[in-house]
Parts: C-alpha cells; structure tokens; sequence
C-alpha cells in the first residue's frame, strides 16, 4: 500500500482514497470509486485508456452515459476535480502499457445546425480536438472515419477539427495531464430544442454510435503504440456486470417465469378434438380446451415496465432486455387476447409474416419431396418397429444422465404428462412427453438430440453464462432455436423426407391461416393438395390454430433456412451452444464473448461427437436448399 502511495504524483486536490484505488488496480481488481463532489471512478480492469466527462450538473447525459459505458472511465463535476485523479491513474497504468489515451466526452451547447424551414433533418455537428501527436491523430481519424459512417435514417454528422489546446474553454474545461488526449463534443441531437422533450430512438442510437466510434479510435491508439493487442475493438468493452444488471436480469426473468407460453397456448384435449374432427367429415372446426390462465396479464405487465434500465452502463446490454421486455409484452398480449381475433395480430406482430420466399421453399419441398416419401414404402413403414412414451421416457432419462456426467449442472426433469398433443415439449429445465406419443424406433435418437442436444442443453448453458437472460431466450431467439433443433435431427440421421414435408406443411398451414382460411380449410388444403393423411394434417392444423391461430410454427422452417444461410457463409455453431440466441445476436455473442462478459458453452451436443455428424455438417455447408440434406 505505501509502495503504491509513494508512487502517485500529489498534487492540490489529491483525494486521501487514491492510494487504495492505485494498490487495487494494480493488483488487477476493479474499482468502482464514488467521487465526493459528485462522480464516479470505474476501472473494470486496467487497460491503456481512461473515458472521462466533465459535468457537475447532469445537463448532458447522454456524453455521460457514452462514458459510463466503458470499462474504464471518470467522471467529475470539473476538471480541477478530475486532474490528480487523471493524473495518478494514468500514470500507473502508462507505466503498466507504456502509453495512455484520454478520450474526454462531452456535449455541445445546443444543436445550432438545426433548420426548422429545410426539407429534410439538417446535419448535426461533431467537434473533434485531438493533441498534435501521431498516436492520437491516428485515434482521431480512426473516430472520424466511425462517426461517418454511422447510418444517417435521422440526422448525418459534419465534422469539425478544433484548434488543440482549446485555452478558451477555460480552466475548468480543461485537463491539465501529461497524456495524450482527445476531446469531442456532439450536438444533442437526442431532445427537441424548444422544449427539451426527448427523442428515445435518437437517443439510443447517438449512445450506442458514439460509444463505439470512441472504441474505435482507443483502438487505433492501441495499434499505433502497440500497448495492447486486441482482435476488435469490441474487446475494449466491459467485462463485468455491475450489480443493475444482475437486478434488472432477476427482474426481466421473473416476469418471464411466470407464465408458460406454449402450455397455455396448447389444447389438453388434442385427441378428443380428433374424434370430434373426423366424426363430422373433417367440416366443422372442434372445439379446444385449454389450462385456465393463473397469470394477470395487466399486473405481469405492470412489473415488466416498472424495470429500471437507465443504470445498467452497457448499450449492448441495454438493447437486449429492452428487445426482451418488448417480447414479453407480446406474449403477454397473446395470452390476454386468447381465443379472440387479435391473437393472431399479436401472433403476427412476434413472429413475423409467412414472407414469400419462405412460402415458396415450402412448396418446393411439397412439391419435390413426395415422390421420396413415397418411396420408403407403406408396406416397410407397417413392419417398422415403434417406440411408445414410455421407451422414450427411458431413453431421455439415459441421454439426460450422459449430460449430467459432463456437466453436473445439467439438471433435467423428465415427464410423461396426458395433457398434450402427441409429441415432446421442453419447457424451462423439463422435457414433457406426450402419454399418447408413438413414433418410429429410428426417429427417436433424432428427436430428443432436437429436444435435449438442443432446447435443455441451451438453457443449460444459458444459466451457466451468469445471467437468467440467456437461458430464457433473447429476443426473438426461437426461430433459430427451432432451425438449430431441426439441424440437430439431421446431424443426428434424423432427416427424413417426411420430417421436411412436415415442417414445410406448418408453413403452408400457417400462411394459409393468416390468409383467413379456417381450420378445415387449410386441412383440406394439406389433404387434397399435398397429399397429407387425414389425422397427419390435422396435427399440423392443431398446433397452427391454436389459440385462435399461433403463427409459431413457420419460424421451423426459416430457421432452417436461416442456419442454412449462416454455414454457407462459412459460420460456425459454437456460438449457438453459449445460449439461447437469434441468428441476429450471433455478433452480439461474438463481442460479448471477446470482452470476457461470456464463456464457451458449458457443455457440447453429444451428437457432435460422431464422425458422421462432422462429415454431415461439412456436407450442409454446401447445401442450396434443405432438400440436399436428405441421404440419396
């Protein structure tokens, strides 16, 4: 401790805790340091840059969040405040790197370039001032080059070089340090400029914009002075999570916990309304029944807004419970208007449309599988041998054991339920089968590699990344989730030309149902058109009109396609197993996993250990559409 006392450059207005935040830091822990005049000193961990702003009186919060965003910053009401600490700091750590940047964040006055009479949204204004050194030059046009390129759907930024130093900001404006500094200041683009009110979108995207740009350009110093190596610029980003995280985390997580999307959507009486299907000729729709609904959607949604996401210091993370909040609040909508005409509009709203190159791969598949179905012949299926529930529940209980041998965490439940629709469901930590289920011995290792190698084992190791988040599913993650699933059976010799006639039936189901088809009009359409046995569509229909019509079951499909899409593109899955993940997040778990926020997967899908699964995925990178994926 007084080796690191010793060490510190004292000056007038040396706090008396810099010596115990010196000592921490080099010992590489994090210090988060309450300033007494207001502000805050955060070092996640020790890097050759420090993020400061200058503002006593939160009159720009925007420039205060940029810097707040970071893994090292300062903040403080002025910069006599702010110097000695600067200045111990970054002493300390050039010593450790051998070179320190300062990236000084700020806001403009006012948005003066604002026209209210042009036609369209003027430019806004962005001051760079950087010090005559060829390190933080080369920051500053790696910054520039950032800030240009940001996508202008609202306002596009002018910049303006100012001459360095600035003496006329004055005194209390200015960082009396050593280091090589830059100081930028943008227009706040972000409020209305008579009334203040705020633009939320603006907002966001001027964070999140202005976050990375000054990322960019730590970057750059990095390479120029070479005191770091680093793969991206995104691995300046933080590698903790502060403690609002973690409680908007638990927040978003009971909300989602207290309700059971599919079970609530899904009838109990699926083969009574068979019988009832059939008994009138396949004309009239059944009636379905459903679990009584022990959620108060109005309160659920009370809480879900009542979650506070301003401190949570992380812009990526910041858009991923807000993506999250925005799903609940739809499925919470669904679930209100259950059995009603605006289910489906809900529906619609959270999983998207049929687009038309989906519809269109479906009937292709239709159209140019069914002389392959065909030819594994009835008279072979009739002797095929069968496995019921009951040898299924047996080996799910093996395949779950396997994975609690390699990951003691892995805490599966197994039940055989008689409130379901012929089939399996995961739902949270359980994997529900069907009393009623019988299927074909072979489809067996398939379907639970579907259920357990990809729905259990992403929850899994979803919870093993420190936040409930990636278990319960970001944002719009089931798409993926069902295409990875749908993959899982055909690593595992699973695909069949029957398995994609079926996902491709659900599509054409779907769209027709979104059309305004009812029930017995899009079983007729399976029927008579492509060739579907009668109680085959009527499953197909079942889970499609569910609810007052659920247009989930077209996101199979696309995901397929979507993943599809991903290998050809040279991808690889392992980000997949970290959690449960849209195709969109994939970059998203990329950074967060370079910054340290995120591991590896906890544990491997056990179909991945056959030679054959490696040949099939070599094979699938190739693969034009989901019909190459079936054996010749």
């Amino acid at each position: 401790m007084k080796l690191a006392s010793a060490r510190i450059p004292r000056q007038a207005g040396f706090p008396d805790w810099m010596a115990e935040v010196i000592a921490a830091i080099e010992a590489g822990k994090p210090v988060r340091q309450e300033l007494a005049a207001g502000g805050r000193l955060h070092i996640d961990r020790p890097l050759p840059f420090l993020c400061v702003h200058l503002s006593g009186d939160h009159s720009s919060p925007v420039a205060r969040e940029i810097a707040q965003a970071n893994a090292s910053y300062l903040i403080a009401p002025d910069a006599v405040t702010a110097t000695p600490i600067v200045a111990a700091v970054g002493t300390m750590l050039k010593r450790r790197f051998g070179a320190l940047m300062v990236l000084e964040i700020g806001e403009l006055a006012s948005d003066e370039l604002l026209n209210d009479k042009a036609p369209l949204l003027s430019p806004f204004k962005v001051e760079i001032a950087a010090a005559d050194q060829p390190d933080i030059r080369a920051a500053a046009r790696s910054f520039v080059e950032a800030v240009e390129a940001i996508q202008g759907k609202f306002r596009t930024p002018r910049i303006e070089f100012r001459k360095w130093p600035d003496r006329q900001a004055g005194r209390d404006k200015m960082l009396e340090v050593a280091f090589p500094q830059m100081r930028v200041r943008f227009a706040p683009i972000y409020r209305q400029r008579q009334s203040g009110t705020i633009y939320p979108e603006i907002r966001e995207r001027l964070i999140a914009s202005i976050f990375d740009a000054g990322l960019q350009a730590i970057a750059a110093f990095a390479k120029s002075t070479r005191c770091l190596t680093i793969t991206t610029h995104r691995a300046l980003g933080r590698q903790a999570f502060v403690d609002a995280v973690v409680r908007t985390d638990r927040a978003i997580d009971d909300v989602a916990a207290s309700f059971d999307f599919l079970l609530a959507v899904t009838p109990i009486n699926a083969e009574a309304a068979w019988n009832e299907f059939a008994a009138g000729d396949c004309s009239r729709a059944p009636r379905f029944l459903y679990r009584p609904l022990t959620l108060q959607a109005e309160a659920a949604k009370r809480k879900l807004f009542s979650i506070p996401f301003e401190h949570l210091e992380d812009p990526v993370l910041y858009r991923l419970y807000r993506e999250k909040q925005q799903e609940l609040d739809l499925q919470l909508s669904m679930l209100s208007a259950r059995e009603t005409a605006k289910f489906v509009e809900f529906g619609r709203a959270l999983y998207g449309p049929v687009e038309p190159g989906l519809l269109q791969a479906a009937r292709d598949i239709l159209a140019r599988s069914n002389g392959r179905a065909e030819e594994g012949d009835a008279s072979a299926r009739l002797y095929q041998q069968t496995a019921d529930s009951y040898l299924i529940e047996r080996r799910a209980r093996e395949m779950i054991a396997e994975y609690a041998r390699r990951c003691s965490d892995f805490d599966a439940r197994v039940e055989v339920r008689d409130d379901l629709p012929t089939g399996l469901l995961v739902s949270g930590r359980r994997l529900l089968i069907a009393r009623s289920t019988v299927m074909e011995k072979d489809r067996v290792e398939p379907i639970l590699s579907h259920e357990i190698g990809v729905h259990l084992l992403t929850y899994f190791n979803g919870s093993a990344q420190g936040l409930r988040l990636f278990r319960s599913g970001l944002a719009g993650y089931e798409g993926m989730q069902e295409g990875l699933a749908v993959f899982a059976e055909y690593l595992s010799a699973g695909m069949t030309p029957d398995r994609l006639r079926l996902i491709a039936a659900r599509v054409i189901a779907c769209a027709a149902m979104l059309d305004g088809a009812s029930l017995p009009e899009a079983h007729r359409l399976l029927v008579n058109e492509h060739e579907f046995q009668k109680a085959e569509a009527f499953n197909v229909v079942l889970r499609v009109y569910r609810g007052g019509g659920l247009v989930k079951d077209a996101i199979y499909l696309r995901g397929l396609l979507q993943l599809l899409d991903h290998l050809a593109d040279g991808g690889t899955l392992e980000p997949f197993w970290m959690g449960k993940i849209a195709a969109s997040h994939f970059s998203v778990m990329q950074e967060l996993n370079a910054r340290g926020l995120l591991g590896g997967p906890a544990v491997r899908p056990m179909f991945l250990d056959a030679a054959e699964a490696t040949a099939r995925l070599s094979r699938a990178r190739s693969a034009k559409t989901p019909l190459d994926l079936l054996d010749n």
